[in-house]
């Protein structure tokens, strides 16, 4: 499900404009986004960052509130996701002399961006968005995971105030934006069905794209690719040995995704996909499903 934590925020142009209370605008945002974490919400205004966060606990219930922070308060992140191989990225960090407070995969996530910057997505197996502001460079990464499956929007105004959410709901929240529908997106919603990964049915907002990271700073954005599909190749594998390498690949993913301080359970559509999913699941539980 897709309802699984949700973050929001925004950074202030280096002029602060004192007519908005900045508190107040971030409470009211991480609360339009509740339904996406029942479980706790913590927020953080500091210099000219905001950052929020609602949280549906998953792993680590007790020590993993959010917004986190480095020990030396660099770096603070809000996280939405989960990351199946955070605890063999602790041990990795750990190795190189990193030190965790927390079990949770948000720290580890911290700890990544500190000792490989913006390469640290290339370490990450999950479903991920996240948000880590730098408050010595005052630079703002955010991160989308490979497929999109975490939402992540954004927008950028021309004073140079930056805006940023799981939710379009949130971003319109703040006063500086115009809820004016994009023409563009609106067509290709009455031609497809749906508006396309690359636009979004309001003007002011856009998406962080799947696999893509985006640095924004002094009033401007990069964004760049980290990830693309692999290109479809000719393995010279007889059809008996894909069928072992497929049902080996369904197992491990379904194995990986089942790390969880909470029971778990699953929707069945009643499709093949899904049905062998929750059949694998049964496997690799001592529970029943």
């Amino acid at each position: 499900l897709e309802f699984m934590c949700g973050i929001a925020g925004f950074i202030s142009p280096e002029k602060i404009d004192l007519s908005i209370d900045r508190g107040a605008l971030l409470e009211r945002m991480c609360v339009a986004i509740a339904h996406r974490g029942p479980d706790d919400q913590g927020t953080v205004v500091m210099g000219r960052a905001a950052l929020g966060m609602r949280r549906l606990a998953i792993i680590d219930l007790v020590t993993g509130h959010q917004p986190m922070f480095s020990d030396d308060k660099r770096y603070s992140i809000v996280f939405n996701g989960e990351i199946y191989n955070y605890r063999e990225l602790k041990r990795e960090l750990e190795s190189r002399g990193y030190q965790f407070r927390t079990n949770s995969d948000t720290e580890t996530i911290l700890h990544a961006f500190e000792a490989y910057g913006v390469d640290c997505v290339q370490h990450l197996r999950g479903m991920f968005a996240f948000a880590i502001w730098d408050s010595v460079e005052e630079e703002l990464f955010l991160a989308r995971d490979r497929v999109g499956k975490k939402p992540l929007f954004y927008s950028l105004f021309p004073d140079g105030t930056f805006v940023f959410g799981s939710e379009i709901k949130s971003i319109l929240l703040h006063p500086k934006i115009r809820k004016e529908v994009d023409a563009k997106a609106l067509d290709s919603y009455l031609t497809f069905g749906y508006v396309p990964e690359s636009q979004c049915i309001f003007k002011d907002v856009r998406k962080v794209q799947p696999g893509c990271f985006l640095r924004f700073s002094n009033g401007k954005f990069a964004e760049d690719r980290y990830w693309s599909f692999p290109l479809s190749h000719d393995s010279g594998k007889t059809s008996d040995q894909l069928v072992t390498e497929l049902r080996e690949t369904l197992e491990e993913a379904v194995r990986i995704r089942m790390i969880s301080d909470v029971p778990l359970g699953a929707f069945l559509s009643g499709g093949v996909d899904s049905s062998a999913a929750v059949g694998l699941m049964s496997q690799l539980s001592s529970e029943p499903v």
